[in-house]
């Protein structure tokens, strides 16, 4: 990466989906948890839903994140004057990695972490929940690969290519 003028600084990280109400939340609260103090997670979508959804919520929860002031956003919030330079932008959902982004603060790396919607996932409540807990599991691995990252000590293509191998990771049978 680029030198910094504060190795204390964290990195800001946006984790994209369309509708910012499942996969990206879920990210910005593991990566929040898990990188505490080396990193700062947002999350947004180019057409958020509006809310969370509520298995999002308890798959979170019944992991012991925190859900405080997790929220459904428009990716707006995050480019243009007074937004957070960013670091790193994720895109979890195939829809949002094929749009055109809007212009981000910091010029980011970027890469495509996709992951199956659980919020697509038909059938009984016990299926949903596992869909919703599978995408947590998914999400805990990429995030935690990331984090162990010597992200001060790789030049650009090497860490360009490691954010690239991360959104290829076959999940982990360990829970988040």
């Amino acid at each position: 990466m680029e030198p910094r003028t504060d190795v204390h600084k964290p990195f800001n990280v946006l984790f994209l989906c369309t509708g910012n109400s499942a996969r990206s939340l879920m990210a910005e609260a593991i990566l929040n948890r898990l990188g505490q103090g080396q990193f700062r997670a947002f999350s947004a979508g180019s057409h958020p839903k509006g809310e969370v959804n509520p298995y999002a919520l308890t798959a979170l929860e019944k992991a012991g994140f925190s859900t405080e002031g997790l929220r459904s956003k428009s990716w707006d919030e995050y480019a243009g004057s007074g937004a957070p330079a960013l670091d790193f932008v994720f895109t979890l959902c195939d829809s949002a990695a094929g749009e055109t982004c809007p212009h981000w603060q910091g010029q980011p790396m970027t890469a495509h972490w996709g992951l199956p919607d659980p919020a697509g996932v038909s059938g009984s409540e016990a299926t949903k929940h596992l869909a919703f807990t599978d995408t947590l599991r998914m999400l805990g691995n990429r995030v935690g690969i990331f984090t162990a990252l010597p992200l001060h000590s790789l030049d650009l293509l090497s860490l360009q290519n490691r954010l690239d191998t991360i959104g290829k990771t076959v999940p982990s049978t360990e829970p988040a």
